[in-house]
C-alpha cells in the first residue's frame, strides 16, 4: 500500500470516528428526552479504539508512523503526522515516541513544540502579521506569507491597554483569549512607562516546577476559571529597556533575563529545560480526581499571600540576552545589522540578540556572535520572527510583542 492510500485512509477513518461521535451524542440527547424510545446501537469511543487500525502489529505501526513522519516535514502536509496521533491510544503513544523535539529535528508538530527549544544550528523561521484594528498579533511558521493566506497559525495575541501598562494575552488560536480556556498559554505584561516587561506563563515553564514559582492574579480569580486551568502565572522572563534621557541619536537598546533557562545551556554540552507534555492534555476530558486536584491547587493560590514572582533560577546563573549593536552606516545616514535577507524595511523594532557573556565565562567567540532571535519588518504590518536554541517559539514571541509597545522614554 502506498503512503497516499495510508494517507488517505487516515483521513477517510478520522472523519468516520468523528461521525460516529456526533450521532452518539445525539444518541444520547434523545435518550435524555424520554425512556420510553429505544436507544440507537451506537460503539462506544473506548470499543471504536480497539478496531482494525488499533490492532496493527507493533513492528508494522512503528514502520509506517516513521515512514510518514520522516516524508511529511513541512506545513500543512504535516498534519498528517498529527492525524496519525489522533487515530487511537496506541497510535498516539508510537507517534509521541517517534516525534522528536524541535531543537533534534527542527520541526514544529504538536503544540508543546512551541514551549521547547528550537534547534542548534539553523534557526526556525516565522512571520508576525499585525491586525491595527482588533490589535491582534499572529504568529505564522514560514519564510513568507503565502498567496492563498494557507499559513501555519502557531500563536496569536491581543493586546490590552490598561491605565497602568499594557497586557499581550497569548493564545493557542486566533479568535479566543479568554484566561479560563486550555488554549491560553501566558501574558506579556508592561509597566507604565513601557521599559520592563515581564513574561508570564500559564503553566510552569519546566516539569519539576513546583507552586512556590507562581504569582496569582488579581484578575484571574480561582472562581472565575475551570478547574482544569490553573489560577496561576509562572515568571518565563524579564524584558528591560534601557531609558534615552537625553534623547540620543541611536536604536533601543534591551536586556532579557530568562528565568528558567539557565546560561550553561549556551555552553559545551549544556541543555536548556524542554518540557515534554501538558499537565492537562487539550481535547482531553478530566477525571473526577484531577477536577479536585485542580480546585484544591486554586484554592492553595488564592489564600497564599504572593505579592512578587520567584524566579526558578537565580539571576547570576539564568541566561541574558543582549541587542546585537549595530554600526553606523555613512551612506544610508542609518544605523544598520545584517540580517541576512530577512528584514528589507528599516524600522525602530528591528533587533537581534545575541548572549551577554562574561569575560569570565568559557565561551567561543563564534558562540557569542551567535544571533538567537532576530525581529525585523518586511512590510506594511508583517514582520519576521527567527529563532533558535535555547528559546522556544513561546518565549521569542513573546519577547517580540514587547518591540510592538510604545516607549517614548527609549527613543
Amino acid at each position: 500500500m502506498s503512503f497516499k492510500s495510508i494517507v488517505r485512509e487516515l483521513r477517510v477513518m478520522k472523519d468516520g470516528i468523528g461521525n460516529i461521535s456526533r450521532r452518539g451524542v445525539e444518541g444520547r440527547h434523545w435518550r435524555n428526552r424520554t425512556r420510553s424510545h429505544i436507544a440507537p446501537d451506537v460503539a462506544p469511543f473506548d470499543q471504536i479504539e480497539q478496531g482494525q487500525w488499533a490492532n496493527l502489529p507493533p513492528e508494522l505501526l512503528l514502520d509506517i508512523i516513521r515512514r510518514v513522519e520522516e516524508s511529511e516535514t513541512t506545513w500543512p502536509a504535516r498534519t498528517v503526522v498529527v492525524f496519525c496521533a489522533s487515530v487511537c491510544k496506541s497510535w498516539r503513544e508510537v507517534t509521541k515516541e517517534i516525534v522528536r523535539t524541535p531543537e533534534e529535528c527542527g520541526k514544529l508538530t504538536f503544540p508543546i513544540s512551541l514551549k521547547q527549544p528550537g534547534p542548534r544550528e539553523s534557526p526556525i523561521n516565522c512571520f508576525i502579521k499585525r491586525d491595527r484594528d482588533n490589535s491582534v498579533y499572529r504568529l505564522y511558521f514560514g519564510l513568507t506569507p503565502s498567496e492563498d493566506e494557507g499559513d501555519k497559525l502557531l500563536l496569536a495575541a491581543r493586546r490590552i491597554r490598561r491605565a497602568t501598562g499594557t497586557d499581550f494575552v497569548i493564545s493557542l488560536v486566533a479568535d479566543d483569549f479568554s484566561r479560563a480556556n486550555n488554549t491560553y498559554l501566558g501574558k506579556l505584561r508592561s509597566n507604565f512607562l513601557g521599559t520592563k516587561f515581564t513574561i508570564y506563563g500559564s503553566k510552569p515553564p519546566t516539569d519539576a516546577s513546583i507552586q512556590e514559582h507562581c504569582r496569582h492574579s488579581r484578575r484571574f480569580r480561582a472562581k472565575q476559571v475551570s478547574p482544569t486551568v490553573p489560577a496561576c502565572n509562572y515568571s518565563i522572563a524579564t524584558i528591560s529597556y534601557e531609558l534615552n534621557v537625553l534623547r540620543t541619536r541611536g536604536p533601543r537598546r534591551m536586556h532579557c533575563a530568562m528565568h528558567s533557562i539557565p546560561f550553561s545551556s549556551i555552553q559545551e554540552g549544556g541543555t536548556a529545560p524542554t518540557p515534554t507534555s501538558f499537565p492537562q492534555p487539550f481535547g482531553e476530558k478530566s477525571s473526577p480526581s484531577s477536577v479536585s486536584d485542580a480546585k484544591e491547587l486554586a484554592k492553595d493560590v488564592s489564600s497564599a499571600d504572593i505579592s512578587s514572582s520567584t524566579a526558578s533560577l537565580p539571576l547570576r546563573e539564568s541566561l541574558v540576552l543582549k541587542n546585537k549593536a549595530p554600526r553606523w552606516h555613512e551612506q544610508l545616514q542609518c544605523w544598520c545589522l545584517n540580517f541576512k535577507g530577512r528584514v528589507t524595511v528599516a524600522s525602530v523594532k528591528n533587533f537581534q540578540l545575541v548572549a551577554a557573556v562574561d569575560p569570565s565565562h568559557n565561551v567561543p567567540a563564534e558562540e557569542q556572535e551567535k544571533v538567537i532571535l532576530q525581529f525585523g519588518k518586511i512590510g506594511k504590518d508583517i514582520f519576521t520572527m527567527d529563532y533558535r536554541y535555547p528559546l522556544s517559539a513561546l518565549q521569542a514571541f513573546a519577547i517580540c510583542l514587547s518591540s510592538f509597545d510604545t516607549k517614548p522614554a527609549c527613543e
